[in-house]
């Protein structure tokens, strides 16, 4: 069993940093709309606020999460945003509070956690998956907060934890988009924030994705269109992965949009 405590030093990292975007917003601010349509600022904070309590139902109370989980799934396609729905109602300081003692109550079962697999509404995961998996969707949807209130973040180490999803979600994207998974496999290489190389599979597969870190995770969780990422690949079978790679759980969602190409200047005299 491989020791999760790197991952939850990231995890909570990777918290503190959205909860500096948040933590000093002005009351009015939560109520600015995100790139994900119909969902504000506290939407975001609210959907991750649910989803860490879901994981610490499943760390510490596996009957009541499997409960929930049936509740959730007999709605499978507005679970998501009835949750999110119902903690944006609260009034701004409340939810932030309430996320911010989720998420420690979350890390702190995670840490003490005996081993053993947690339930999921996927697969059950390892305490390590759960860690990063939450990691993921942090920062995800960290980028729409920032987004919405036009930060740009600086990226760090952390987005190998999400880029390792991305990566390790391949076959899943597939099913999910009712196609068969190749049986090959795929050569991944990213340049991480500090240049250096990050790799998944064999050296010489046919199938290679190459990039910078940053550009795959925003593909994989579906923060950036294709045509806006500095992500390539080589080989047909790479081509259609990078169309629908996703690294969350879950129906494929509807993506981003491209870009809007830049108005042509006006020549000069």
């Amino acid at each position: 069993m491989s020791d999760p405590s790197p991952v939850l030093a990231d995890l909570h990292a990777e918290g503190e940093a959205l909860d500096g975007l948040v933590g000093q917003l002005a009351e009015d601010r939560w109520a600015l709309p995100t790139p994900a349509v119909g969902w504000t600022i506290a939407h975001q904070i609210a959907h991750l606020a649910w989803t860490d309590e879901q994981a610490l139902r499943a760390a510490t109370d596996p009957d009541g999460f499997q409960r929930a989980a049936e509740a959730a799934l007999a709605s499978p396609d507005t679970f998501v945003d009835e949750g999110a729905e119902e903690g944006a109602r609260r009034p701004p300081a409340e939810l932030l509070a309430h996320w911010r003692a989720g998420r420690a109550a979350l890390h702190d079962a995670l840490a003490g956690h005996a081993g053993g697999r947690l339930p999921w509404f996927g697969p059950p995961m390892s305490v390590t998956s759960m860690a990063t998996a939450r990691l993921m969707e942090t920062w995800a949807h960290g980028q729409d907060v920032a987004d919405a209130l036009g930060v740009v973040r600086e990226p760090t180490a952390r987005l190998r934890h999400v880029a390792h999803i991305g990566v390790r979600a391949r076959n899943f994207a597939y099913v999910a988009h009712g196609r068969t998974p190749p049986e090959e496999e795929f050569r991944v290489e990213l340049r991480g924030p500090d240049g250096g190389l990050w790799t998944w599979g064999p050296e010489g597969a046919a199938q290679r994705v190459t990039g910078a870190a940053l550009d795959f995770c925003l593909l994989v969780t579906q923060r950036a269109h294709r045509a806006d990422v500095e992500v390539r690949a080589e080989g047909a079978e790479a081509e259609r992965w990078l169309t629908i790679a996703q690294a969350f759980a879950g129906p494929p969602g509807p993506g981003r949009s491209p870009r809007p190409a830049a108005a042509p200047k006006e020549p000069t005299a």
